[in-house]
């Protein structure tokens, strides 16, 4: 960083770009006092950090300058005496010498140590997060993110797209989450809503003719939280119009790609895509970590007449485990555990040893059954073979959840692996009431040749939807949109929403269709997410400067809190307590 661009009134240089460059000059430091050591009574060092490094000053005489005391140091840059260079700091060939110490602002001492060495309790973090950000990790991962969201500006620039603000006071959507409600004072008992998304408000400027919009957007969803999820959260979200599935997959590969680049320092090669199907058949997941290779394989055709009762289901998958034949009877039972958590009657076994099958079933299976299972997926001698039998998608479910349980590498091991993923289904399931559930969200375009089941077969219906899936973290979803009222209100109508209540609360967005929408489509992906898996955190809130803790609190500022009563009546609105 040069000096010209980091001069202020105050300093001349950042305390990191001190180098042997600048020898001989006279220069302004300013910064934290991260140690201080005296010899004696005539002589003190002082390490001065500020967000790029630190540099040592020396100081004549003793000095009142007591850790993070915030100063201003102005001395002549000198080599270091022989000896005393410190390769770890790209200041350690100099110093500062012949020092003048200004203190500018006093400090107690910290509640815990800035300097990264030690590990900190989460909760003591968060409450004085204004500390934590001048640690080294902290600074680290927000700057960046400031260089990611740079590089996504500009990739979105440099592809003619522009960016506009959405609002944050916006009206109910279906889409899924709950959201934050916002009482009106103007309007006594209405309510505006934090937006979960700006979904509806880019469909309209598509209407409007922008063509092309992007916005690094915050949203608010009032979900559980968790390690990939807070209230509020930042995504990159875009919309363009005449464009199809393949033109939103490639404007979005490139923006991820450059940030990418930036984040990383080289550029990952192209992204491939495979269908939702294919995903779910080969990884049992939508969101597939390809940073390893183990693979569902499909055995329902040997196992069809089995005379073993375990197996008599619709469908019987496997997942074979390298040299996973070592795994203790503990580790297999807590496989096994985890299976039925997630809603297997069982998991099944099978250990691969050069004198056949080791399993308590191995003795009721036929040739073919065990010659199956022995060769499944080429497996050798030592390898170890799960089998799940169950309905097809909860096969295939948990023995891709039990994948990620014994194969994925930590989020910051192992290569990039992106993949899209596509043709979702439209619906998923019914709710209570028995209305169909959207899979992605009410405004998806169906496939043109699945047009005809909407009524008839809605659950085979495909849905132009598509997700960008990142060492197995979802990193966003998008769909061509629906632009003709009569295929919205089709899909309304699927979802158990009448035309009434479809023009209560959408009339704004069917009633600009009548105007002439374009066919658009877009996308959105989270920036929260992306990142952590850039700097390799497995929690998002180590890439956010605020975050809530996992129940939802600020432990730094103590929200949620209580309001006045006259704000309360203010807003017309007041507490009580449930059965009140």
């Amino acid at each position: 960083m040069s000096k010209e661009v980091e001069a202020t009134s105050l300093r001349d240089l950042l305390c990191g770009s001190v180098n042997e460059d600048h020898i001989g000059e006279r220069v302004s430091v300013c910064g934290w006092v991260a140690k201080r050591r005296e010899h004696g009574e005539h002589l003190a060092f002082l390490d001065v950090r500020d967000r790029s490094g630190v540099v040592q000053a020396v100081v004549e005489g003793s000095v009142d300058a007591r850790s993070e005391y915030v100063v201003r140091v102005t001395g002549t840059v000198t080599p270091r005496p022989e000896g005393t260079v410190n390769d770890r700091l790209s200041t350690g060939a100099v110093e500062l010498s012949d020092c003048q110490v200004e203190i500018l602002s006093l400090a107690e001492a910290p509640p815990f140590q800035l300097d990264d060495r030690v590990e900190i309790d989460e909760q003591v973090r968060l409450r004085y997060r204004y500390l934590d950000i001048r640690r080294d990790r902290m600074q680290s991962n927000l700057r960046l993110r400031a260089r990611v969201n740079a590089a996504l500006r500009r990739a979105m620039d440099d592809q003619g797209f522009c960016e506009v603000e959405t609002p944050l006071l916006w009206a109910p959507t279906p889409e899924g989450a709950r959201e934050f409600v916002v009482p009106s004072r103007l309007h006594p008992g209405e309510f505006y809503v934090l937006p979960q998304s700006p979904q509806i408000a880019k469909q309209l400027l598509m209407v409007g003719g922008l063509d092309r919009y992007y916005q690094i957007a915050r949203c608010l969803r009032d979900e559980d939280l968790r390690a990939d999820r807070q209230f509020e959260f930042t995504q990159m979200d875009i919309e363009a119009s005449f464009v199809n599935q393949d033109d939103v997959i490639r404007f979005v590969s490139r923006a991820v790609l450059d940030a990418a680049e930036v984040a990383i320092g080289e550029r990952p090669g192209e992204i491939g895509t495979m269908t939702w199907a294919e995903a779910l058949d080969r990884y049992g997941t939508d969101k597939p970590d390809l940073r390893f290779a183990m693979t569902l394989c499909d055995l329902s055709t040997v196992f069809a007449d089995s005379n073993v009762k375990a197996f008599g289901a619709p469908t019987v998958k496997a997942l074979r485990v390298s040299e996973g034949a070592s795994y203790s009877r503990a580790r297999l039972d807590q496989l096994t555990e985890q299976a039925k958590s997630l809603g297997a009657k069982g998991l099944a076994w099978f250990r691969v040893t050069s004198d056949g099958l080791d399993s308590p079933l191995a003795r009721f299976l036929s040739v073919e059954e065990s010659a199956a299972i022995a060769t499944l997926d080429g497996a050798q001698v030592g390898d170890l073979v799960l089998v799940v039998a169950d309905e097809y998608e909860l096969a295939c479910h948990v023995l891709g959840a039990l994948r990620v349980t014994i194969g994925s590498p930590p989020v910051g091991d192992g290569p990039h692996h992106y993949v899209w993923v596509t043709e979702f289904p439209m619906f998923e399931g019914v709710d209570e009431d028995g209305n169909l559930q959207a899979a992605h969200h009410p405004f998806t375009m169906p496939h043109a040749e699945d047009l005809d089941l909407i009524e008839t077969d809605p659950l085979k219906v495909r849905s132009q939807a598509y997700d960008l899936v990142l060492n197995g973290w979802e990193l966003g979803s998008g769909s061509v949109r629906i632009h003709r009222a009569d295929i919205q209100s089709r899909i309304f109508r699927a979802l158990g929403i009448s035309d009434e209540e479809a023009q209560n609360r959408f009339g704004f967005l069917l009633g600009a269709f009548r105007y002439g929408a374009p066919p658009h489509a877009g996308f959105a992906f989270g920036i929260d997410r992306l990142v952590a898996i850039f700097a390799g955190e497995e929690n998002i809130r180590e890439v956010i400067a605020f975050p809530k803790t996992q129940s939802g609190a600020d432990l730094m500022t103590g929200a949620p809190k209580n309001i006045t009563e006259r704000q309360m009546r203010d807003l017309h609105v007041r507490f009580t307590t449930k059965g009140t």
